[in-house]
């Protein structure tokens, strides 16, 4: 399944070497860190990943406009990133990664599993995502 762009779905794109951030070396895990505070909802992502397509529908679809860093945008980084986001993650599958008011919630299952028991909402609300 090739990966295409909705014209429903609205998120922040911001490609990982973005001139905001600088180029000197930091450390890939500070990094994210940093990246994941500086917004209410971040998604690490791949753009050819059909889960992380799916969590960035969720999150459009309830009407939360989550800032979404395309890992496969940017070579170097975005593999150096994708590692720290491995080790963070104790996992094979770095991707989709959310992180909600700084704090890491996990992948797909996680996010999915919130939803389902309910807890996600509150998250996306204390975070200033959300406002019900």
């Amino acid at each position: 399944m090739q990966y295409q762009a909705a014209t429903e779905y609205y998120y922040n794109y911001i490609p990982v070497s973005h001139p905001y951030y600088p180029t000197v070396a930091v450390d890939p895990l500070e990094r994210v860190a940093k990246l994941a505070a500086q917004n209410a909802v971040v998604i690490f992502s791949l753009s050819t990943c059909c889960m992380c397509y799916a969590v960035k529908s969720l999150f459009s679809g309830m009407g939360v406009n989550p800032t979404v860093y395309e890992l496969d945008e940017d070579p170097v980084r975005g593999r150096e990133i994708e590692r720290a986001l491995v080790r963070l993650m104790g996992s094979s599958t770095a991707v989709p990664v959310v992180f909600i008011g700084g704090r890491l919630v996990g992948s797909m299952d996680r996010v999915m599993a919130s939803h389902i028991n309910g807890t996600l909402v509150p998250l996306l609300k204390k975070a200033g995502a959300l406002w019900l």
